[in-house]
């Protein structure tokens, strides 16, 4: 993993297929005990959306390494009065080690990255949410021992997680199908880009039917049907998105051992049934605790402590 010292996570395409095989293997290390790697860095927060998971588990994950965590709330930094993004990120640049950034545009993150030096790691923008996806793909391999071959069914809307799971998919072997009402496809720049990075071994489908695309699939996914910033659509979401719903009805199409994926906060009776969330084969709770293992893999790897 030294490769990995000190450079950017600003997507899942940023990581060689290898890469991402060993994080999650360190990932797994990490959450079994094995390796207690010890640092003495500083982690910043700087979110500029809500956060629960994301925020507790890069602070748990630097407090259990040994670090520090900085939570640079824009609100109360000079960041939320208009400094422009170049003198914030070459100021934090000497205070911290590394530095997490939940934001809307991708080319803000990607501008921060540009005049910092440190590692700046992607923690959710309207295009990707990769930490969410090594966190997810752990999570599947500790459910069936491999990931090679396994099919992923996303249901709902075309955003961030739709297009960071076709990228993560594509890259560990796992076949990804996309089903989406035909005015909420995922990008076609990132559907390209996954289908690039699967190179025919897997398949990435996107599809209006939700039964096509979850037929026999080993893992099913979902996420809410309006996300950060989309609060004002979410009503009017709700009777377009209702196909998608991932109930009872619809996992019967799916395979008899299918374990059920949500990245929450969750809204039960909208994308979700109650029965299926919290069904035997729901693993959401297992999903979010791995937030905390797979991003203490991705910290150790960038502050290159292992």
């Amino acid at each position: 993993m030294g490769a990995m010292k000190g450079r950017d996570l600003l997507s899942l395409a940023d990581l060689t297929t290898e890469e991402l095989r060993e994080l999650l293997h360190l990932a797994a290390a990490l959450k079994a005990g094995a390796l207690k790697p010890k640092c003495e860095k500083i982690l910043g927060l700087l979110f500029y959306k809500a956060s629960t998971r994301t925020r507790v588990s890069f602070s748990a994950a630097m407090y259990q390494l040994g670090g520090q965590v900085l939570d640079l709330n824009p609100n109360v930094t000079q960041v939320g009065r208009g400094e422009p993004l170049s003198d914030t990120a070459r100021v934090l640049d000497r205070y911290l080690d590394i530095l997490a950034i939940r934001t809307f545009d991708q080319r803000d993150l990607e501008a921060f990255a540009n005049y910092a030096t440190i590692p700046i790691i992607n923690a959710l923008t309207d295009l990707e949410h990769p930490c969410q996806v090594l966190a997810d793909l752990q999570t599947m391999q500790e459910s069936f021992s491999a990931l090679d071959g396994l099919t992923l069914a996303y249901m709902g809307d075309g955003n961030n997680m739709a297009h960071s799971l076709m990228l993560g998919c594509a890259m560990a072997g796992v076949n990804v199908r996309v089903a989406s009402p035909p005015d909420y496809r995922p990008s076609e720049a990132v559907v390209q880009k996954a289908q690039a990075i699967a190179n025919g071994k897997t398949e990435v489908i996107v599809t209006t039917d939700p039964i096509a695309a979850i037929k026999g699939a080993q893992v099913v996914y979902t996420d809410v049907w309006a996300s950060m910033g989309q609060e004002a659509m979410a009503e009017t979401r709700i009777p377009i998105f209702q196909p998608y719903q991932v109930s009872e009805v619809l996992m019967s199409h799916a395979d008899q051992d299918a374990i059920v994926l949500h990245c929450l906060p969750a809204h039960r009776g909208e994308e979700i049934t109650e029965a299926v969330m919290e069904g035997s084969q729901s693993r959401v709770w297992d999903q979010a605790e791995n937030r905390m293992h797979a991003q203490k893999a991705l910290l150790v790897s960038l502050l290159g402590i292992v």
